[in-house]
């Protein structure tokens, strides 16, 4: 099956793949583990820690779905 160029340019290299899920990934890991590190030193409580690392996590997920979707995105 030959695909025009259209249909080529639309599909992302593993090259391609590779960086913007690295991205996706420092946009979800770095914030929820520097909240995660700083609560447990400043406040030595690792339950604490976590909830607010989980919480953090969980709205960083909501700014990487949305920044890839609109940035990431090959159009």
């Amino acid at each position: 099956m030959l695909l025009d160029n259209d249909e080529k340019s639309k599909k992302l290299t593993k090259r391609e793949i590779l960086l913007k899920g690295t991205v996706i990934c420092i946009i979800l890991i770095i914030p929820s583990l520097v909240t995660f590190l700083i609560v447990w030193q400043v406040y030595d409580d690792l339950t604490y820690a976590i909830i607010l690392g989980a919480i953090i996590h969980f709205i960083a997920m909501i700014f990487s779905w949305k920044i890839s979707k609109k940035h990431l995105v090959k159009k």
